[in-house]
């Protein structure tokens, strides 16, 4: 069971992060909000797609850092624990904040633009990249077993996907909408604490 603890732990804090409302969150929202359920939902599965993608080269990219970089691993961490300290304040400092959709903002005409631009748009997220270089350099072990390095980026796919589906088919109805953001304010308050422990732990253990 204790093989399985950094799987859990590495797509738990994944999971945060994009709980957390940023850029790929509002555009599946406004995608699903001013076209359609649909395009919600490919734009879901290009969110998906982009997570595995920078998924499979955390894993590499930490494989090479942890048997080769030293020093730079050392810098990668404390500089992730920073960012994700900095992210955690700004999730708070702005959990009160609406969310706001308009109409037709979404550039999306037809499911496969809309997964086009759900790719596009989590590969040129800098969050992303920040969130998962953090959270794969605090939370992956020093020597992971094997078959992590083939059983994440599939599993963070799914993840991804099922949320922002979750989020599409959620934002294309009322009642499941009107739900959510009136917990807005304390699900980014629980994410941003959770990635400010994170950030913590990664700065302390660098050190």
């Amino acid at each position: 069971m204790d093989h399985f603890l950094p799987l859990f732990a590495i797509l738990g804090a994944l999971l945060l992060g994009a709980i957390s409302p940023g850029p790929s969150f509002v555009f599946v929202v406004r995608t699903a909000v001013a076209q359609s359920r649909t395009e919600g939902l490919a734009a879901a599965l290009g969110m998906g797609v982009g997570a595995m993608v920078y998924g499979a080269l955390a894993v590499l990219g930490l494989r090479t850092l942890m048997q080769d970089g030293g020093l730079l691993f050392t810098a990668l961490k404390v500089a992730g624990g920073l960012y994700l300290v900095y992210l955690a304040w700004k999730i708070w400092s702005h959990a009160a904040d609406p969310i706001t959709v308009e109409a037709g903002a979404a550039p999306a005409a037809n499911p496969q633009k809309a997964f086009t631009f759900g790719l596009l748009t989590q590969l040129s997220n800098p969050k992303i990249v920040a969130v998962f270089g953090a959270v794969f350099a605090a939370l992956l072990p020093a020597n992971p077993e094997p078959w992590l390095y083939w059983a994440l980026p599939p599993l963070i796919f799914l993840q991804e996907t099922l949320w922002y589906s979750i989020v599409a088919i959620a934002f294309s109805a009322t009642k499941p909408r009107a739900i959510y953001l009136s917990a807005k304010l304390w699900v980014d308050r629980a994410a941003a604490a959770f990635i400010g422990i994170l950030g913590v732990r990664l700065i302390i253990e660098a050190r």
